[in-house]
């Protein structure tokens, strides 16, 4: 294999870093929602904390279900794009939109009806009474959030990154101000505690997609795909071809924070402090997983593009940089994560047994950030050559087979308690990173 640091590789670098970066911070976006849920109720205290992460816990799988099928667009977008294929482009931007607003909205009844199950996991009472209302309202955002990641996987697949990235960050501010508002009750708004922050959610969630829909509307450089666009003709293949791809992405995203959900419940089998730690150390190695996710974002991309041109060559240098890229970055964060383990919990709580927790999770989480990075880099790039059913079997196996499995052996038959349940899950992620590593050279030698 080339030299990593030939100067072929070094274009590579910085043409993933230049595609990368906007979508980083727009994936910030989606998880800084939450984590400002998350600070900004543990002011009010650790039962509030506690249901914002179990209400969370629920919501994410969907939430991450829905976009992983908005990702089913965008290599096939990158593909016809290097091929100069404008008519492709506007087919795959109607059938996307179609796929992502049906989506939303099967999310959202399914989410509805699923909400009252809170009930039977055996939690603490006081949390649940909480988590139940704060969830119904968190569900009503999945519609404008799947029709944003609709537009937002489509642009980038034609590698337009960085309005999303303003939409996004001018959403979060938003959500800031809003929380402010309504879960302390200042300038003469209602005080609504808990439920404050998940109504700002949703109204920042709407103000996203409507700015999102604008843009891919009324720009210019979108109109081409627009010509002709209607509900008519629509192609069962077409559909098949973006859920090909989008389902199982999807359900790698469910299977793996899906293992990290579960184990806010297996957590609140211990104590409501606990599972305020949990949530609290969630938020900040989620920070890091989508910056890594951005990076896993433009790989699908480059790859994808090198895929249209039928460049082996090209492909292994773009999946193989990003990987690169992600490792010396999640380097960085595992060090911060050491250097400041002590500080970090008292932006979300300020209670000592929960900070206490917190911060020993952290500790766990700074080890496995080199494989949650390279596993999502990983991911991305394979999904860039539309390999996704075998990726999505190992994540299973990974997380589900293995990784939580063993966090409840640790956590409750070897007693390590809460950090035994990371230590677990520590062991999954870097079982997925070894195996899709080792998948993605094998089909990318064999193209």
């Amino acid at each position: 294999m080339q030299s990593l640091l030939s100067s072929d590789y070094k274009k590579n670098y910085r043409k993933t870093f230049f595609l990368a970066y906007p979508v980083i911070l727009s994936q910030l976006g989606h998880i800084m929602v939450g984590v400002v849920d998350t600070a900004m109720v543990g002011k009010i205290g650790t039962i509030p904390q506690a249901a914002v992460a179990l209400a969370n816990s629920f919501y994410i799988l969907v939430l991450v279900l829905g976009i992983g099928i908005s990702y089913g667009v965008t290599p096939l977008v990158a593909a016809a794009d290097s091929a100069n294929d404008v008519k492709e482009n506007a087919s795959l931007l109607k059938h996307s939109t179609i796929i992502n607003t049906a989506t939303g909205i099967l999310l959202f009844v399914l989410l509805i009806a699923a909400s009252p199950a809170l009930r039977l996991l055996h939690q603490k009472k006081e949390v649940v009474d909480l988590a139940i209302p704060f969830l119904n309202v968190m569900i009503l955002g999945m519609i404008p959030l799947c029709i944003f990641s609709g537009f937002k996987q489509f642009t980038e697949g034609l590698s337009f990154t960085r309005v999303a990235m303003f939409i996004t960050l001018g959403s979060n501010l938003l959500n800031i101000i809003l929380n402010y508002l309504l879960i302390f009750g200042y300038l003469g708004f209602p005080k609504m505690g808990i439920m404050g922050a998940c109504w700002a959610s949703f109204i920042s969630r709407v103000a996203m997609a409507v700015a999102m829909f604008m843009y891919v509307y009324y720009n210019k450089q979108f109109k081409k795909y627009w010509v002709g666009f209607n509900l008519k003709n629509i192609s069962s293949i077409q559909i098949k071809r973006i859920l090909a791809i989008g389902i199982p992405s999807g359900m790698q995203w469910v299977f793996e924070l899906g293992a990290f959900s579960f184990a806010v419940i297996m957590i609140g089998w211990i104590n409501p402090a606990a599972q305020a730690a949990h949530q609290i150390a969630t938020s900040i190695a989620g920070i890091t997983y989508m910056m890594a996710s951005g990076l896993s974002a433009a790989a699908s991309v480059r790859v994808g593009n090198q895929m249209g041109l039928k460049n082996k060559k090209g492909v292994r240098m773009a999946g193989f940089s990003a990987m690169l890229l992600v490792l010396v970055f999640m380097s960085f964060t595992a060090f911060c994560f050491i250097l400041f383990k002590n500080y970090l919990p008292f932006i979300f709580n300020s209670e000592t047994e929960v900070t206490t927790i917190a911060t020993a999770l952290i500790v766990i989480a700074a080890f496995f950030q080199l494989s949650d990075g390279l596993q999502s880099v990983c991911l991305g790039a394979l999904r860039g050559m539309e390999d996704v059913k075998i990726p999505t079997i190992i994540t299973l196996i990974a997380y589900w087979g293995i990784g939580l499995p063993m966090s409840y052996l640790f956590a409750f038959k070897l007693n390590f308690g809460s950090q035994g349940i990371w230590y677990g899950l520590a062991l999954g992620l870097t079982l997925a990173a070894i195996s899709l590593f080792l998948r993605f050279n094998y089909i990318s030698k064999r193209i």
